[in-house]
């Protein structure tokens, strides 16, 4: 079942939460077909913990210049940089060992460097209030690494760093002209007009993702049918927890399917072939 990925930003609490503060919007979004991506809260920390560094070193200088002590503030700085790195390490670490307890089954943190780079010709660090530059950053990342079909941006009404967000978001569409991003505002007009919305938005998503399937099927070198009929004599491949390995490039979970199962497909064949002639 071919299903865009729509990934999920915005508001920290809204983007996380599931009931009418986002009007139902993951429950909506599952019903039209699509397969929802929330950033994990982890992300949120290592912000945190990557904008407190900008925040010392600016704290450092006007220290210098208000006690005229640079060494004390040199070293004092240091020091408090030093504890956030090993926290930031610690935190990553912890994160993804978790992860790996668990088969791989939710995706890495975002790299915190990278997003700051990705959204500073559009975004200040440090414009500070919400998620900050994160929102700019991660809607970039997850369209030019090709890890989502469609940006959805949810909000509470009149959240003030969020419309600096949006305003600078008219300018990364503008860079990016593949990008499909929607910003959603739990406003009074209504969740009706909401969903409707988004539908508008999911139905690009959708062609988008029918069609990068289509070019994995082709890629894979087998009908579809084939693929099906070699699933149903492999039952691992029906557990819903089964890690299907990640192709750099594609975004959908069902087009990388297709071309896992075509890999082992084609290594089955050659097996068979090298038995035979043995």
């Amino acid at each position: 079942r071919v299903k865009p990925i729509v990934k999920i930003t915005g508001e920290f609490w809204a983007q996380t939460t599931e009931g009418d503060g986002n009007f139902n919007m993951f429950r909506f979004l599952e019903r039209e077909g699509a397969q929802v991506l929330v950033e994990p809260i982890a992300t949120w920390v290592a912000y945190l913990l990557y904008q407190s560094k900008y925040v010392a070193m600016r704290k450092k200088n006007v220290e210098q210049y208000a006690a005229r002590k640079k060494w004390e503030a040199e070293i004092n700085y240091r020091k408090k940089v030093f504890g956030i790195a090993i926290g930031e390490v610690l935190w990553q670490h912890f994160y993804h060992r978790v992860n790996h307890k668990l088969g791989g089954l939710t995706h890495e943190l975002a790299p915190q460097p990278e997003l700051d780079r990705l959204a500073a010709p559009f975004y200040n660090r440090y414009a500070r209030g919400g998620e900050g530059h994160l929102e700019v950053g991660k809607n970039v990342s997850y369209t030019i690494h090709h890890l989502a079909h469609m940006v959805l941006a949810l909000k509470p009404f009149g959240c003030m760093p969020s419309t600096q967000s949006d305003g600078a978001q008219s300018a990364v569409i503008n860079r990016y002209k593949d990008m499909i991003f929607l910003p959603m505002e739990t406003s009074g007009e209504g969740e009706v007009n909401a969903h409707s919305r988004v539908q508008m938005g999911l139905g690009e998503a959708k062609a988008k993702a029918r069609l990068e399937f289509e070019q994995c099927l082709k890629k894979s070198g087998h009908a579809l049918d084939d693929i099906r009929a070699y699933v149903d004599e492999h039952s691992e491949l029906k557990r819903p927890f089964y890690k299907v390995p990640h192709v750099e490039g594609i975004a959908g979970t069902a087009a990388q399917f297709v071309l896992h199962v075509g890999k082992r497909m084609d290594r089955d064949s050659m097996l068979f072939r090298r038995t035979r002639v043995r």
